[in-house]
C-alpha cells in the first residue's frame, strides 16, 4: 500500500476530490497548510503598504490506496490540480506499512 500526499491550490479541493473519487477512492484527509516552493512566496499591496507573503496558502491531501491504484490516482490529482502556472503543488508517495481500522481491527487493504 501507499500513501499519496499531494500539496495543492485550495481552490482545486473540490475538483481534486471529485477526481478521486472517480478513481474509487472512499476516504481522504485534508488539512489546510502553508508553505513556499521555488518561488519564494510574492509580493502584496494592503492599504498602500507593500509586504511580504512568504508563505502561501495550500491544501494538503493524504490518501492511503492499494499499489496498483497509485498511477490511476496520481493522474487523476495531476489532471484535476493543473492550472499551468507557477505554484501548483507536489505529489508525494509513500510506503505504508500497516494500516488497522479501529472500529473492526481490520488490517492493511481490507481497512482501507
Amino acid at each position: 500500500m501507499k500513501m499519496i500526499t499531494a500539496i495543492i491550490k485550495p481552490f482545486k479541493l473540490e475538483e481534486v476530490r471529485e477526481a478521486l473519487a472517480e478513481c474509487g477512492v472512499t476516504g481522504l484527509t485534508v488539512t489546510e497548510v502553508k508553505g513556499f516552493g521555488r518561488q519564494k512566496g510574492h509580493t502584496e499591496l494592503y492599504r498602500g503598504a507593500e509586504y511580504v507573503v512568504d508563505f502561501l496558502p495550500k491544501v494538503k491531501i493524504e490518501v492511503a490506496v492499494k499499489t496498483a491504484d497509485v498511477e490511476r490516482c496520481i493522474e487523476a490529482i495531476v489532471g484535476a490540480a493543473r492550472t499551468g502556472k507557477i505554484g501548483d503543488g507536489k505529489i508525494f508517495i509513500t510506503e505504508v506499512e500497516r494500516v488497522v481500522r479501529i472500529r473492526t481491527g481490520e488490517l492493511d487493504e481490507s481497512a482501507v
